[in-house]
């Protein structure tokens, strides 16, 4: 087997990949994911093949076989090896994490009362395999530890957190309920992403968003110069209490989306809209609030309701402006995890009911392990050193 460490892709797989067009798929992710794990071990031994280095760690030891059955059918991986031990490649893992999370939720989907054949269908057009009992309980144990250990990870010092809330469907006591995912994120120092925490209770009620807070904390979360949320009274009495004192920026989207329901006729909704977007787009604080004395004003007659409201809630917007220039537009809104949203929305769509809070926490687990690992080692989000 020959391997080529500058990732390129040889000839004859590209001649190969034109020739056979998708059938070619299973080599070329055999290849592709080899060549990603020696790479990992040249790292790991800080040394490449027959280099000799005073600061070699150790020495590779030729290759195991590893058959694995994906999406596009078995393959069969070179897993290297080190002979002094201790080493083995993040590479083939990584990707396989939420796919064995969904094959979890669709086994206990069958343990719950759901079609064999619905089952069924559903795992062979998703991961090109069905599942039996063995190959569960297998992927549970070794599943549920991994993402145990991610979930109560120590954390470090964050300056940005934004706390977020989605639903999905779960069957409890017979019924089906919508359970609550409290999703944290946060910028580190370094201006890099990372999702902090993942918490599935049957809703947004205060103590479960305080129990939810008050892990962070417990796990090292520190540093935390301003929280970006929406309003929701849970959400909004947990984060007094947990963060008191912390500056608070209300979500800008979601205050834009709340003023709706106080404008008295669909054909104002525009011209609302921009009046609210002049504000929030406005340079400076106090720019910002003469805007909003304007638009109070303009409004007083044609929708008390909504200058009372305005008055009130869009001021909450305002925290952004005591922060650094070229950090607003990312902390303005909690959208990012609105995307984040979408993407876990994506994933889960298949399921449709999750036959437990479990099975849910799983799979969403899962999912943001992978997406927290591909922020780690992305672009950065914000320039940190312009604060």
């Amino acid at each position: 087997m020959i391997y080529n460490n500058d990732c390129t892709l040889p000839k004859e797989y590209l001649e190969q990949l034109t020739a056979e067009g998708l059938e070619s798929l299973p080599e070329m992710i055999r290849l592709l994911v080899n060549q990603a794990m020696q790479i990992e071990r040249d790292k790991h031994l800080n040394a490449k093949p027959y280099e000799r280095s005073e600061e070699r760690n150790g020495h590779a030891n030729g290759y195991k076989p590893k058959t694995v059955k994906t999406r596009v059918g078995e393959v069969t991986f070179a897993i290297p090896q080190v002979r002094e031990g201790g080493f083995y490649p993040e590479a083939l893992e990584k990707g396989l994490r939420s796919e064995r999370a969904l094959l979890m939720a669709l086994a206990e989907m069958y343990v719950q009362g759901v079609s064999t054949r619905r089952v069924a269908a559903i795992t062979e057009r998703l991961c090109g395999m069905q599942i039996n009992a063995s190959q569960v309980s297998r992927a549970a144990e070794q599943l549920d530890e991994t993402l145990a250990a991610w979930r109560t990870r120590p954390l470090g010092e964050v300056a940005y957190l934004y706390l977020d809330a989605r639903y999905e469907k779960v069957r409890q006591a017979g019924s089906v309920r919508d359970a609550a995912i409290l999703i944290a994120s946060g910028v580190k120092r370094d201006g890099k992403r990372v999702i902090l925490g993942i918490s599935v209770s049957l809703s947004e009620a205060e103590e479960h968003w305080r129990a939810f807070l008050e892990s962070l904390v417990a796990r090292g979360l520190h540093g935390v110069v301003l929280v970006v949320s929406d309003d929701h009274v849970g959400l909004k009495a947990a984060r007094k209490t947990v963060f008191s004192g912390v500056p608070w920026q209300r979500c800008q989207f979601h205050l834009q989306q709340n003023a709706q329901a106080y404008i008295p006729r669909v054909s104002m909704r525009r011209e609302v809209a921009e009046d609210i977007r002049t504000i929030f787009n406005a340079p400076d604080r106090e720019t910002a609030q003469t805007y909003l004395d304007k638009a109070v004003n303009k409004y007083s007659t044609l929708a008390p309701k909504l200058t009372d409201w305005m008055e009130v809630n869009i001021p909450e917007g305002f925290t952004v402006f005591a922060f650094p220039r070229a950090h607003q537009r990312r902390l303005r809104t909690s959208n990012y995890l609105e995307r984040l949203s979408q993407e876990i929305k994506r994933r889960t769509r298949v399921v449709r009911v999750f036959p437990n809070e479990q099975a849910c926490l799983r799979l969403i687990s899962a999912i943001l392990m992978e997406i927290g690992e591909e922020w780690e080692y992305g672009r950065l989000y914000l320039e940190m050193e312009s604060g």
